[in-house]
C-alpha cells in the first residue's frame, strides 16, 4: 500500500514538473520576432575651424583720409628742396625754412600715428619690404614691414602709420633686403617704438610668400 502511494506521489510530482516546464516553454520569446531596442549611436564630430580669409590691402588704406590728402599735396618748399638739393648754400637756407615750418600740417603728417580704427583685428595681406629686428642664423622672428626699400635703414622712415611691426612666430627666411614679400596675418592698431622706427600698426604673421603682382 505504501509503495503504491509513493508511486502515485512521484507520478504527481513528475506531472507537475512537466507542466511547469511546458508553461515555461510557452513564455519564452522568439528572439527572431523580438522587438529590437533602438539605441542612439553617439558620434563625435570635430568642428573644423575655417582658415581666415585675408583681405588684400594697400599701404594707403592705413592712412586716415585727412593725413593722406596732406601727403598727396605737399607744400611748395618740398619742390624747392628737390630742385636745389645740390646747392649747399640754398639747401642750407631751405633747411632753415623747413625747420621753421615744423609745426605745419605737412610736417605733422610725416610723423603721424593716426590710424584707421576699423583695421583693428582684421586678417590682412599686404606687400612690403622687411627690416629685421629680431633674428638668428635661420630666420627673422620680429621685423618692421615698410612700403619701400631702404626705409628705416638707408633713408628716413615713412610715417608711423605707414609702418607695421610684425611678430613672426614661425620665422621668415630672407636672402636679401631687396626681396619684397606678401605678408598675411592679423592686424592690430597697437603702437610699437624702438630705436629704429615707430610703427602705428602691429601684425601677427600667419604666412608669407615672395611678392608677385
Amino acid at each position: 500500500m505504501l509503495r503504491i502511494f509513493t508511486l502515485i506521489t512521484l507520478s504527481l510530482n513528475l506531472s507537475f514538473l512537466l507542466a511547469s516546464y511546458a508553461l515555461g516553454e510557452n513564455k519564452k520569446v522568439d528572439a527572431t520576432n523580438a522587438p529590437v531596442e533602438q539605441k542612439a549611436v553617439k558620434t563625435e564630430t570635430t568642428k573644423k575651424i575655417p582658415s581666415p580669409t585675408f583681405k588684400t590691402i594697400e599701404w594707403n588704406d592705413l592712412i586716415p583720409e585727412e593725413d593722406l590728402n596732406v601727403l598727396m599735396n605737399p607744400p611748395g618748399y618740398i619742390d624747392d628742396l628737390e630742385d636745389t638739393a645740390f646747392d649747399d648754400d640754398i639747401s642750407a637756407q631751405l633747411t632753415i625754412n623747413v625747420d621753421s615750418a615744423a609745426n605745419d600740417r605737412y610736417q605733422q603728417a610725416l610723423v603721424s600715428t593716426n590710424i584707421i580704427e576699423e583695421m583693428n583685428g582684421l586678417s590682412v595681406r599686404i606687400p612690403g619690404f622687411v627690416v629685421p629686428v629680431e633674428f638668428d642664423e635661420e630666420s627673422i622672428t620680429e621685423f618692421f614691414l615698410v612700403p619701400y626699400f631702404g626705409a628705416c635703414i638707408h633713408s628716413p622712415p615713412p610715417p608711423p602709420n605707414q609702418i607695421m611691426y610684425v611678430h613672426a612666430p614661425k620665422g621668415l627666411k630672407l636672402d636679401t633686403l631687396y626681396d619684397p614679400f606678401w605678408i598675411s596675418g592679423k592686424l592690430s592698431t597697437s603702437l610699437v617704438e624702438n630705436y629704429m622706427a615707430t610703427a602705428a600698426y602691429s601684425l601677427k604673421m600667419t604666412s608669407y610668400e615672395a611678392y608677385t603682382e
